[in-house]
């Protein structure tokens, strides 16, 4: 239910880990490096954490071809995490919420743009606030679950009643359209507002309307129960304290704003039906999808129950998603028709985030024969420049003159001490400017640096820009 701020900055080191339960899907699904590098990420983010366990979904093409799970689902009695198991999914049920929504709409029940007093007039400045402003986190409802925690009052049952009385009628925190601020008291309106126009609860309401059409048969609703012991096990830490079972929330403090738990794969069914634009219709993806923007016109970086952004040179919409002893990430590139679903049994951790990036970073990573070549290319020149030398024939004449006398003395003075790089990885590649644009990562034992180089039809270097990542 809480979101875990600046989640796909979250790139935590890495060490090595042993244990990992087997892939539902042939070996051959991905090429074998790539499955072994997705391995070691999992693996290794998982031994450096100390996180119990994860399980792993990727879609490429439009289709699932890897779902894998990594380490224990529960450490008493020890039992191996495997891909069927479900995981808690916390605030990534908004995009389901929000899909909702949307499907009310198109059925002309509702309108975005309707205010939340058609629905219930008696909340804070409900005449003023839409929909829309809800499920975008624009609305001004204050939070009522900021903390990390569980306090004693969640402890026990409520009602979608009691949140909406406790908290949705409390001045505003800012005034409709003015600022963002994470509301899982606007999730929690928006789900009330379901149950209102349909008659059915979310979680009813997405088995008839939308887990059917997804091909999904066995979501569970945690606001009601927690995870049957089939299933993984949610663990917390205090401090650096061992990892402890963690407690249950009570019934409905979860409802529209986190109360799903699912499979890494069926969650990457939602993620397909986003790419191919199916079960909801391709206006409504493009509403949930659509960065909602402030007042002033400054970007709020979040749509429909999903955040706005990039990774790297590609489109990201993304969600991340946290309640007592889970924390979850999801992450689509429709434009790529890729995605990434990451499932993991501890609270208050950025394990997924790290996962989920760079599981993202290597189904992204360039093999071409031409990228092959000048990466080859761009480790040579680089050695070159460590000694204060280039091979002009490779530049242009714009290159050449950029590598001047006090360029390639800086260069070397600079670069000579750092030794041999650990790695020299390409990160990106694209056209611009009727050029060829690779960007890579060259790393050392305490430092990386970036290298972007440009290269014109005829094979020439018109770039070769070496600089920190700091």
């Amino acid at each position: 239910m809480r979101t875990i701020p600046g989640f796909v900055r979250l790139l935590c080191l890495t060490a090595l880990l042993a244990s990992s339960g087997a892939s539902v899907f042939a070996q051959d699904a991905l090429p074998a490096d790539l499955s072994a590098k997705i391995d070691k990420v999992a693996s290794d983010a998982l031994a450096k954490s100390g996180v119990p366990s994860a399980s792993v979904a990727v879609v490429r093409d439009g289709k699932i071809v890897y779902a894998k799970a990594y380490g224990d689902a529960r450490l008493d009695p020890k039992t191996p995490a495997t891909s069927a198991m479900r995981y808690s999914v916390g605030s990534i049920s908004k995009e389901f919420t929000a899909g909702a929504i949307l499907l009310l709409q198109q059925e002309g029940k509702l309108s975005l743009d309707d205010k939340v007093a058609k629905f219930f007039p008696d909340l804070t400045d409900a005449d003023h606030i839409t929909i829309r402003q809800i499920l975008s986190h624009t609305a001004g409802y204050q939070d009522y679950w900021p903390q990390d925690y569980l306090m004693p009052a969640m402890r026990q049952p409520t009602t979608p009643a009691q949140i909406m009385a406790g908290w949705a009628k409390k001045p505003l925190d800012f005034a409709p359209g003015t600022q963002w601020q994470y509301s899982n008291t606007g999730y929690v309106v928006a789900g009330a507002i379901v149950r209102k126009v349909s008659g059915q609860d979310p979680f009813a309401f997405l088995q008839q309307h939308v887990f059917p059409a997804l091909g999904i048969t066995d979501a569970y609703d945690t606001d009601l129960h927690a995870l049957p012991a089939a299933d993984a096990r949610g663990y917390s830490r205090y401090a650096l304290g061992p990892l402890r079972p963690s407690p249950k929330e009570g019934v409905h403090w979860m409802f529209a704003a986190g109360e799903l738990a699912m499979t890494a794969s069926d969650l990457a069914k939602w993620d397909i039906a986003m790419i191919d634009q199916k079960v909801l219709s391709p206006a409504s993806w493009q509403a949930m999808q659509t960065d909602v923007l402030l007042n002033s016109g400054l970007s709020s970086g979040y749509g429909l129950g999903v955040f706005i952004g990039r990774l790297d040179s590609h489109r990201m919409i993304s969600h991340d998603g946290e309640v007592m002893g889970f924390t979850a990430g999801n992450y689509i590139f429709p434009d790529d028709r890729t995605a990434v679903v990451v499932l993991t049994n501890q609270d208050a951790v950025g394990a997924f985030g790290t996962i989920g990036v760079g599981v993202a970073k290597a189904m992204f990573e360039v093999h071409d024969a031409a990228s092959t070549k000048a990466l080859a290319q761009a480790e040579t020149i680089f050695d070159g420049l460590q000694h204060g030398k280039i091979d002009r024939s490779l530049f242009s004449p714009n290159g050449n003159s950029y590598f001047d006398a006090t360029a390639l003395k800086d260069y070397q003075s600079s670069l000579a001490p750092l030794g041999k790089p650990t790695a020299f990885t390409l990160r990106a590649t694209r056209l611009r400017g009727g050029m060829q644009m690779r960007a890579y990562i060259v790393e050392f034992s305490k430092t990386k640096l970036s290298v972007s180089t440009y290269m014109l039809p005829d094979g020439k270097l018109e770039q070769y820009i070496v600089a920190s990542t700091d």
